[in-house]
């Protein structure tokens, strides 16, 4: 066991003996994100570094604190690549905020997400113990997958110490079409080109067109671009950056903006406010003052869930909410026995995700 895990560990134990919360925190690039949550700061920062990388085996292992620009550089010197994208929010950015908050870019619906990808890692618990879950190799296992549960559990659940990535080749070519439409139009052409045998790896409508890109071989891409209308973008990796990381025209203001879940054919919902849809329909951007009350009644109407992704302080001084959707309760149930197993004493990243109740 390394120095610095030595010391996150003993800082763990003693909040525990304590009793005290402690707020997880790495690059901070993604510290809007999730409820307002409370206690001392626990950094990872300095815990990083790449651990093993096997380009043949497609497999790479890193430490929590190590950045994302270090390990995407890394992998495109062996024309690899992490294959979900995750979004950045900034030059600070690090491996374990992106598997904690389970970010993925553009290509989600077309590659797998962030959890997809997870093989194995290295968490320390509320319980102050250091544990290792799944390995380097994908294989099956019983009961809770538990590197993947830390996708998404913003360090609910644990500190992540180490995570072990599958990693793919980047693909040959990529091509970036441009269609204008209407919005009413947008999700039944998203849908159309999706029921297709073409190499989607992005699909958005950012308000005024219906964005897509083709990845893969290059005999592949230029079969397909011949099939599909739309004038080439010349600046598409630009485009699909600025998609990615919240730097597009449509994020330019401080209204309160959602993270809605829906089935990609999911019509047009009647809610007010500005619109942009990514993964092909699937996750939608809305920009709007209705209240959180509105927005979810709608969205849990069609099957999906609804997340206050930004500028929640909007509403703090207005009604009591929560930033993501209340869970079933079934649902909750489990969400309360998992965070009892690993964390007792909810001392870490307390109330991020849901309430803690004691």
């Amino acid at each position: 066991m390394s120095d610095l895990t030595e010391q996150l560990q003993a800082q763990v134990q003693h909040a525990l003996q304590a009793r005290t919360p402690l707020v997880i925190q790495g690059g901070g690039s993604k510290s809007f994100y999730g409820n307002a949550c409370e206690g001392s700061v626990l950094s990872v920062r300095e815990h990083r570094g790449i651990v093993e990388y096997e380009p043949e085996e497609l497999v790479i292992t890193a430490r929590a604190g190590t950045s994302l620009m270090e390990i995407e550089t890394t992998l495109a010197r062996h024309g690899q690549m992490l294959l979900f994208e995750p979004p950045h929010f900034g030059e600070t950015a690090t491996l374990g905020g992106a598997i904690a908050c389970g970010f993925s870019g553009p290509r989600r619906p077309f590659a797998g997400s962030a959890r997809d990808f997870v093989l194995g890692c290295k968490i320390l618990t509320g319980k102050g113990e250091v544990i290792e879950f799944g390995g380097r190799v994908i294989k099956n296992v019983a009961g809770y997958d538990v590197p993947r549960l830390m996708a998404g559990a913003l360090g609910t659940l644990g500190v992540i110490l180490e995570v072990s990535l599958k990693v793919l080749p980047s693909p040959e070519a990529e091509v970036t079409l441009a269609m204008p439409a209407h919005i009413n139009e947008a999700i039944d052409i998203m849908n159309a080109r999706a029921g297709q045998p073409l190499p989607l790896s992005a699909a958005v409508y950012d308000g005024e067109a219906v964005v897509m890109r083709l990845s893969g071989a290059v005999q592949g891409v230029s079969a397909a671009r011949k099939k599909i209308a739309g004038d080439e973008l010349k600046q598409g990796p630009a485009f699909w950056q600025q998609i990615k990381e919240q730097r597009h025209f449509f994020f330019d203001d401080d209204i309160p903006l959602w993270r809605l879940s829906l089935a990609p054919a999911t019509l047009h919902l009647g809610l007010p406010g500005s619109w942009l849809f990514d993964w092909g329909g699937a996750l939608r951007w809305l920009k709007t003052d209705a209240t959180p009350h509105d927005v979810r009644d709608a969205v849990a109407a069609e099957g999906g869930h609804a997340t206050l992704f930004k500028y929640k302080e909007y509403w703090e001084q207005r009604e009591p909410y929560c930033v993501f959707h209340p869970l079933p309760p079934a649902l909750m149930a489990i969400h309360q026995k998992l965070k009892t197993a690993f964390d007792p004493e909810k001392i870490l990243n307390r109330h991020r995700l849901y309430e803690d109740k004691f």
